[in-house]
Parts: C-alpha cells; sequence; structure tokens
C-alpha cells in the first residue's frame, strides 16, 4: 500500500495553508517555494481541495488560498480522498477481473474481507485525524497515535 505522491504533497499544502501566512492566504507560488514542488502541480492539488470545499480561493494581489472551515473540522480522510481516494472501494473487483468478465473468487473472496477489514481501519483512524491534530508537532501525533487515535476494529479469528 502506497500513498501518492498527489496526496502526500496536497496533505502537506494544506497544512501549510492551515497554518497560514500574515495576509491570511497563501499563494501557489508560495506553497510551492515553501513545499519545494511545481507549481502546476500544486495548482492542480489546489484545484482538487478547492472542487472538494477544503479551500477557497481568492484572486487578485492579495489573493491566495484559505481553509473553508476550522483545522479542526477538516477530516483527514475527507482530504485524502479528494486528493485520490481509498485503498480498497467496492467496486474494486469489478475493475479487477483479469481476462475474465467477473472475478473467478467473486463468490466466496478471502481476500476481498481483508481489504474491507483494513479500509474500515484506515477509514477509523483518518475520519477521526483532523487537520488541526496534524498541525501540531510530531511527538505531538506520536502521543495522539498511542493514547488519542481510536482502537482499531478486532479481525474475528477462524476456529
Amino acid at each position: 500500500m502506497k500513498l501518492s505522491s498527489q496526496e502526500e504533497y496536497g496533505l502537506r499544502c494544506l497544512l501549510r495553508v492551515g497554518r497560514g501566512a500574515p495576509e491570511g492566504s497563501v499563494t501557489i507560488a508560495e506553497l510551492a517555494r515553501s513545499e519545494g514542488i511545481s507549481e502546476p502541480n500544486v495548482a492542480k492539488m489546489m484545484r482538487h481541495l478547492k472542487n472538494a470545499g477544503l479551500v477557497q480561493a481568492t484572486r487578485g494581489q492579495a489573493g491566495g488560498y484559505a481553509l473553508s472551515r476550522p483545522p479542526g473540522e477538516i477530516n483527514v480522510g475527507e482530504v485524502l480522498g479528494a486528493l485520490g481516494g481509498r485503498l480498497y472501494e467496492p467496486s474494486f473487483c469489478d475493475t479487477h477481473a483479469g481476462i475474465e468478465r467477473l472475478c473467478t473468487h467473486m463468490p466466496d473472496c478471502s481476500i476481498r474481507s481483508v481489504w474491507r477489514t483494513l479500509q474500515q481501519a484506515i477509514d477509523q483512524v483518518l475520519e477521526r485525524l483532523t487537520l488541526k491534530d496534524l498541525l501540531g508537532s510530531e511527538q505531538e501525533m506520536n502521543v495522539w497515535a498511542r493514547a488519542g487515535g481510536p482502537p482499531l476494529p478486532t479481525i474475528p479469528q477462524h476456529a
């Protein structure tokens, strides 16, 4: 499992916007410079974040991007969904059937159960984790992960 560069860089840009600038918004050029990402890439990610309602854009001399809601109201799952999607969607099996019309494991698939369980665990963490949490330090996030993060779902044991 990998995060895409768009998800990683987009989240970093959103954190930078969350930290703000003295003027209240951050430009594409400022984001590109501070994150070491090309301006066209930043523009593409910010367009996705704007379309998802996570940031608002202001045009003009003092323009730029600002969060559309307080950081505590933006969960990381929503951000990653806007930038790339989820690890597992139920439609995954329909698009990965190989040369057959339907996956040969469709009626009874143990792999599908694993992906579904992993996705549920990831969703629980990402829905509870907000941009406000990520605006803290790495040490604060380590504490959150050890104590404040949600419990992971239990995986049923087979007899």
